[in-house]
């Protein structure tokens, strides 16, 4: 009875680990859409069956029990394959590289070869075979998720070998070695599986900087002419202010009223362009810090650099609060600005040709969050591209980069925590930005 009690106990151990790891692939999967989660999780699901079936606990045919392994491999192939790191072939420039590899394969041969005899399960034997080969024919692109499971397997492997673990662990009649080899495997995938997760999760941050900085590229030309019509008018103004000062002073006309009242035009003009300075380099500096931030300076600052391209549109630029205008927000500010920069731009291009041209931003709020509302009378987005617009690359622009919107999304998502949503409304399109209040 008491052997009954811990064969029931050893095999409900292990059918605890492999229902742990999968349901740990099976939601990693959902939020990543990653194929080794998935092909992983699939292969522990007829891993499961194939125990169940192995165990003799239940009334499970062999025919069951075989299908399952069959299912198991395929998927293990699929895991092991997606899971690989580097080239499959190694690049060999010379005899002493060929020969050296050779070696290796052998190696590799030879340790999945005792890894079967030990274990006598496939679909583990292959992943260990096939990620051997990653790390081995690899080892140049340094550490990664393979490194710990293949070291960890070929060390466990190596010790039973030297100690003939496997006779003598049989001889005592402790639980199945194909049991423990279900368990290990196990705890040695979701320490590399976290390794490989934090990786992807850094590549995954740095694909999306080098979008963010992409994209400013694409906008600094076009911005930087923005700046230049905002420089010509404070310019031609500063201009006049001392012509007028030097003919009046030609003149000796030129009283201590009229000089004061001058300074204080040029003051004036210069402030202007010092303010289109700062909001140009607000938005260009790569900042990563969170802060609280106006919503109305946001727009403002988006607004100095982008005016003198919308007036010269006559597009009519309206923002209308219906909270208070001092309402904040918790995020990064130069995102934000490249958020609102990237809406209006888009609006602006769409507006040629329309007669009575506006952008209206709107911010309202609710119980939870902040609402900002980008509107315009451009008739809106086509029905064929609507589902489209959101994906990288995709452009209705001739010289388009396709990455406004993507990164739009983006940012809102993941530096804000919020969404964005869009909708055509009778005059036009309708970008809805949800972010959460401050409390």
């Amino acid at each position: 009875m008491i052997s009954d009690l811990n064969v029931v106990l050893t095999y409900g151990i292990a059918f605890g680990i492999v229902i742990m790891t999968i349901v740990y692939t099976f939601i990693r999967y959902i939020y990543s859409k990653q194929i080794f989660y998935i092909s992983y999780c699939l292969m522990q699901i007829f891993s499961l069956l194939y125990i169940l079936a192995y165990s003799s606990l239940f009334d499970i045919s062999s025919s069951i029990q075989q299908l399952s392994l069959l299912f198991a491999t395929l998927a293990s192939v699929v895991f092991a394959v997606s899971f690989y790191e580097g080239g499959f072939l190694p690049k060999m420039k010379n005899i002493k590289e060929l020969i050296l590899n050779t070696v290796i394969l052998n190696v590799i041969i030879l340790t999945a070869f005792y890894h079967y005899m030990l274990f006598g399960y496939l679909p583990y034997t292959i992943i260990y075979a096939i990620l051997f080969m990653s790390v081995a024919f690899n080892i140049k692109e340094g550490f990664n998720p393979t490194f710990i499971y293949v070291v960890g397997w070929s060390i466990f492997c190596f010790f039973l070998f030297v100690s003939d673990f496997k006779l003598y662990y049989e001889a005592f009649g402790f639980m199945d070695i194909v049991l423990l080899a279900f368990a290990l495997e196990a705890v040695l995938f979701t320490i590399s599986v976290e390794y490989k997760h934090s990786l992807v999760l850094k590549q995954s941050r740095s694909f999306e900087d080098k979008f963010l900085h992409q994209s400013r590229l694409a906008k600094s030309g076009e911005m930087i002419a923005n700046i230049t019509h905002q420089f010509k008018q404070p310019l031609n103004n500063l201009s006049y202010i001392f012509i007028n000062l030097k003919k009046r002073y030609e003149n000796n006309k030129l009283s201590e009223e009229y000089f004061h009242k001058k300074v204080n035009q040029a003051n004036g003009q210069l402030d202007f362009l010092s303010k289109t300075i700062d909001d140009f380099k607000e938005f260009y500096a790569p900042s990563k810090i969170k802060e609280d931030f106006s919503i109305k300076e946001a727009i403002e600052n988006v607004f100095t650099i982008l005016s003198a391209d919308l007036k010269k549109r006559n597009i009519n630029f309206i923002i209308d609060f219906k909270v208070n205008e001092n309402i904040k927000i918790n995020g990064i500010k130069n995102e934000f600005s490249q958020v609102l920069l990237s809406l209006i731009s888009n609006a602006n291009e769409a507006l040629k040709n329309i007669e009575k041209p506006y952008v209206k931003i709107e911010v309202n709020s609710s119980e939870a969050d902040v609402i900002i509302k980008i509107k315009d009378n451009a008739q809106g987005i086509k029905k064929r591209d609507f589902d489209k617009i959101f994906d990288p690359y995709f452009t209705t622009k001739d010289k388009g980069t396709g990455l406004g919107l993507y990164l739009v999304k983006t940012i809102i998502e993941e530096s804000f925590n919020g969404k964005v949503e869009v909708q055509n409304q009778k005059e036009g399109a309708v970008f809805s930005l949800f972010i959460e209040k401050i409390i």
